[in-house]
Order: C-alpha cells, then structure tokens, then sequence
C-alpha cells in the first residue's frame, strides 16, 4: 500500500491506497457523467479523490475506502488528483476508525516535469499546505 504522501503524477494505473473521505463536494457534470470531488487522506497526507457516476452516491465522509490500481494525474491545469480511472476499483473498507492527517495536501503542490526524466514529476513549490477547496475549519 502506499502512502499518500508518497504520490507523484504518472499515467500508470499503479496506485494502491487506504484513506478515509473527510469531506465531499456537491456533484457536478464532466460531459454526460455526475462527478464530485472529495478530500481523503491517511496517517501521511491528504489529496483531492475524483469520483465518478455512481461512486458520487456510494461514499460519505468517515467511510474508509481502498483504492485499487488508481492514477494520480494532473486535472485541468495543475491541480493533481486521485482516482479510480477506468482500470482502478473502489471498494468501502470500514468507517471512521482511521488516523489521518490533512497536511500536506498532495493536491495543492505544483509538479513539473524532472530534469532527469521528462516523463517523471517532480515537486516544484507548494500551493498552499491545505485544501484551498475544503479549507479548514
């Protein structure tokens, strides 16, 4: 399993986590398909997690989930987000029994591409250290 603090973009369908959802946004539309946005994190770091059709409807705050061959890639512009993709799966494993963190939030740092390696990412500054859409309370 990984931990979140240790994400980086890719477009390989190799993600394997456990996180609680800490907050949800209200569904919207991408193109025909209901999509939200939610906050998840585990015991290193938080990160935006894209869910999709019915995956909006069948996770709530609290609810502890494991991610299964998930992606962790740009979304419009520069924002970095978690999800299933069409390849992962999304399962409900318990319910609000996890130690969790909300700093950093993976999702607000901006990568670039490695000098090393153009195809890999790297941290080049961080956005801001929380959630700038499920700020904190």
């Amino acid at each position: 399993m990984l931990h979140l603090k240790d994400l980086v973009p890719t477009v390989q369908h190799n993600i394997n986590a456990n996180f609680i959802v800490l907050d949800k946004a209200s569904p919207g539309k991408e193109g025909q398909e209901k999509t939200c946005l939610a906050l998840v994190a585990d015991e290193t770091a938080s990160v935006h997690f894209k869910l999709w059709g019915s995956e909006c409807d069948a996770f709530e705050p609290g609810d502890i989930i494991r991610l299964t061959n998930g992606i962790f890639s740009k979304h419009r512009g520069n924002l970095a987000v978690l999800r299933a993709g069409k390849r992962g799966k999304v399962e409900k494993v318990g319910e609000f029994t996890m130690a969790f963190v909300e700093t950093p939030n993976m999702s607000e740092i901006r990568w670039g591409p490695d000098p090393s390696d153009s195809k890999k990412f790297i941290q080049v500054e961080v956005v801001s250290p929380y959630s700038r859409i499920f700020p904190p309370s």
